[in-house]
């Protein structure tokens, strides 16, 4: 059998060694890392644009129309004479408006 030797010090064979590990990182950062990040300031513009009349879908399954936006707070009418107040955060999808 022949092995393949590679001496530690020259740089040909640092960046031999360092090879793998910059490309297993570009793998990782642009089919994880980036689609999280495009994904977060998606969702952030989404919460920043939320507006009075707007339909929204929360993150526990409940579906109403946005009567008052506050600073992080959203009022939402979920049925006639019923609202309640939540976070922003917890708006998880805006259907429409009115």
């Amino acid at each position: 059998m022949v092995f393949l030797q590679v001496e530690t010090g020259t740089a040909a064979g640092m960046l031999g060694s360092l090879l793998p590990l910059i490309l297993m990182f570009a793998v990782f950062y642009f089919l994880l890392i980036r689609p999280q990040m495009q994904q977060q300031k998606k969702r952030k513009e989404m919460l920043d644009r939320l507006k009075v009349g707007d339909k929204v879908i929360t993150v526990g399954g409940i579906h109403g129309e946005i009567t008052a936006v506050k600073d992080d707070e959203v009022q939402l009418r979920i049925a006639d004479k019923v609202e309640i107040r939540l976070s922003r955060q917890g708006v998880g999808h805006v259907k429409g408006r009115d």
